[in-house]
């Protein structure tokens, strides 16, 4: 049996909507102040709210994620956060989108393999999306800047005194 059930949610920019997790969230039956959210790349996982629920989880405790990319974009780090998480701090994890991976069921040498199995796969996606986001991202800058357009903050001309007023 859980002690206590969170969601984690996340987005690559303050731009972006979280909505749809935290729908899914309410749906899986989450209170919202168990819900944390980051904004913020899943490079890695320097990510604050991330670190502070991780720090509260607890044995048995069950975390929900809304698919494997938004706990991150990097296959070796998901892999051992997911392993951290279920073998040392003996909570439970459950990915929405995907019920094959949830450790509270078959909890036997199958089961597990089963679940490592699919964790792989699925953390490999997850960074290799990552790695065609930042390509795509690439190419349109190239393009881009090949038809002309400028990127950064324009130039501001300097008032003619300038100098004079700087200077004193």
């Amino acid at each position: 049996m859980n002690n206590k059930i969170f969601g984690y949610c996340r987005v690559s920019s303050k731009e972006q909507n979280e909505e749809r997790q935290i729908v899914a969230f309410k749906e899986y039956g989450i209170d919202e102040r168990d819900i944390y959210i980051d904004k913020k790349s899943g490079k890695d996982f320097d990510r604050e709210q991330y670190n502070v629920l991780k720090h509260i989880l607890r044995k048995n405790d069950l975390l929900v994620i809304k698919s494997i990319d938004r706990l991150g974009r990097n296959y070796i780090k998901i892999v051992e956060e997911w392993r951290d998480i279920t073998k040392n701090i003996n909570a439970d994890i459950v990915v929405i989108d995907m019920p094959l991976l949830d450790t509270r069921k078959n909890k036997d040498l199958l089961g597990t393999f089963i679940n490592d199995l699919i964790l792989q796969i699925l953390s490999y996606v997850a960074e290799q999306e990552r790695n065609f986001i930042r390509q795509r991202q690439k190419e349109g800058i190239f393009i881009a800047k090949e038809k002309g357009i400028k990127f950064g903050r324009p130039k501001i001309e300097k008032p003619l005194n300038y100098d004079e007023v700087v200077l004193k």
